[in-house]
């Protein structure tokens, strides 16, 4: 057996580090990234942080996707770097995400769904030139086309597959953002069970192996990593709550993560009542997705918040509010 290599640090130097940090503030990147979810951000103490693991979780169909990917989009557009390493989903399906989201941001409901904009990309509209021009008949299409470039270069995508893209493939990403931009930048994963583990065997080993590797990529690079984990199946019955319990593969998401955010359907955990005794609910809530901060280590957990789906724009409305109604675990369908 070799000698055992031992890094320690005086918590000593640790002090005056953060002293000269806290001295030359202008000169050092902020170790905070805002999401641009205004209740999330408040409720984590700014955002996400530097040297962290954040996952998310949901039912399939409820836009996890579209949320790490509007994430994304605020912190490029805020100046700084991102890297998308994309398991489920082509840079031409991200992008014409991107394009629909920036057109509903800046022309709410008159905005081009992504249906239209989807067509533009895959040639099939019956129009001729570039995408801005083929655009140009829409409300907002061409300034979100001019948008997207402009953060463009600062928003990278990796199409990533399970059989080829692991840890050293995110590290090596990681490095090369940081070198090209002289910024670490903020990583994100979709989905952290689609990341490659040669000889694992079995999916627990896996997903033990990704999740912790992940928060060390968090702390050695100093940048926050942002995964979508999957659920299992009992998580995925409609009509149950999705929790930290039900994320797929191993124990070891819920304690390597420094925060853990949960998606759920507000029509799926409400309780009972509150459809019962006012119907005019039922529709109401199903436009609307419930975000619970179920694990939060720089601050309180157990929060519930709720953001307006518009999903034929491939986004959420940003301005979210706490649940005011009553959550459950489980409940009954009264349709």
């Amino acid at each position: 057996m070799g000698p055992v290599e031992i890094s320690l640090e005086p918590v000593r130097e640790g002090l005056e580090r953060a002293d000269e940090q806290l001295r030359t503030a202008g000169e050092v990147p902020d170790r905070i990234w805002p999401t641009g979810f205004d209740l999330l951000d408040k409720t984590l103490t700014g955002g996400l942080r530097s040297g962290e693991l954040v996952l998310l979780a949901g039912p399939q169909g409820l836009g996890k996707t579209t949320w790490v990917l509007q994430v994304a989009r605020h912190v490029a557009r805020a100046g700084r770097p991102v890297v998308m390493f994309s398991f489920e989903h082509d840079a031409r399906t991200l992008m014409v995400r991107l394009v629909a989201m920036e057109a509903g941001e800046l022309g709410g409901i008159v905005a081009p769904p992504a249906n239209r904009i989807r067509a533009t990309f895959e040639d099939n509209d019956g129009r001729t030139g570039p995408v801005a021009d083929r655009l140009a008949d829409t409300e907002c299409g061409v300034e979100a086309v001019e948008l997207v470039a402009e953060y463009g270069d600062r928003l990278l995508l990796h199409r990533s597959t399970g059989t080829s893209t692991g840890l050293d493939a995110i590290a090596a990403g990681i490095t090369m953002v940081t070198e090209r931009t002289g910024i670490a930048p903020l990583v994100i994963v979709d989905y952290l069970q689609k990341v490659h583990v040669p000889g694992a065997a079995d999916e627990q080993e896996k997903t033990t192996v990704v999740a912790e590797g992940l928060k060390d990529l968090a702390l050695d690079h100093d940048v926050p990593v942002l995964a979508v984990v999957a659920s299992d199946k009992e998580g995925l019955v409609a009509g149950k709550r999705l929790r930290v319990s039900n994320l797929r593969g191993s124990s070891a998401l819920a304690y390597e993560a420094d925060t853990v955010l949960v998606l759920n359907d507000k029509y799926d955990v409400v309780a009972r009542h509150h459809l019962v005794y006012s119907m005019g609910n039922v529709e109401a809530f199903k436009n609307w997705a419930v975000l619970s901060v179920e694990k939060n280590r720089s601050g309180r957990g157990g929060i519930d918040m709720e953001f307006l789906k518009r999903f034929d724009q491939c986004r959420f409305e940003p301005a979210g509010r706490q649940v005011a109604e009553q959550l459950v675990d489980e409940r009954v369908f009264v349709d």
